[in-house]
């Protein structure tokens, strides 16, 4: 991580196949065509975000595998490997709107249910905190501009609405957990 407790792309791949063994068990060809599909298809495709490879969380032992052939072995999150999707999910996410901070956020949003009640309201209010600061900070750059002329203001306004009504939507989302 981060020294601000962010996760790393790497981490955040680490969170996806580690999410994605929580949900189910599967062959290693599996989990990879499945990180590989969520993350190409919410930021796109990256060299900035090659994950580690499964061998890696077998050797840390966050994840086994059945006995037999490689190719086809089932591979299972460990309790161990639970413990460190908790830490992953539960990592904060920077202020910014960066590629990263989107799909982390979408991760969070996909493997939020694997937590308990008391952590997702928590997780929730993180996101609606990360969307209220971005905002505020908006507000007062748009108060610096408001008398000058060009499109940036406009410009602003958009991204101003978008964040209001993502924090709306974050809003109600915390109010129905």
């Amino acid at each position: 991580m981060y020294a601000d407790n962010t996760l790393t792309p790497k981490e955040a791949v680490r969170l996806c196949a580690l999410g994605t063994l929580a949900t189910g068990s599967m062959t290693y060809a599996e989990l990879a065509g499945s990180v590989r599909h969520f993350i190409d298809r919410v930021q796109g495709p990256s060299l900035d975000v090659l994950g580690s490879s499964v061998e890696l969380l077998k050797y840390e032992g966050l994840v086994s595998a059945s006995e037999g052939d490689p190719q086809d072995s089932v591979l299972e999150i460990t309790g161990k490997g639970r413990d460190e999707l908790k830490q992953l999910l539960t990592a904060q996410i920077r202020a910014t709107d960066s590629d990263l901070n989107i799909l982390i956020e979408a991760l969070k949003f996909r493997f939020l249910h694997l937590l308990d009640d008391d952590t997702r309201k928590v997780q929730a209010d993180l996101l609606l905190d990360r969307v209220e600061t971005e905002l505020a900070r908006l507000l007062d750059l748009r108060q610096g501009f408001s008398s000058k002329e060009g499109y940036f203001v406009r410009w602003l306004e958009r991204e101003i609405d978008e964040l209001e009504s993502r924090a709306d939507w974050l809003q109600a989302f915390k109010n129905d957990l």
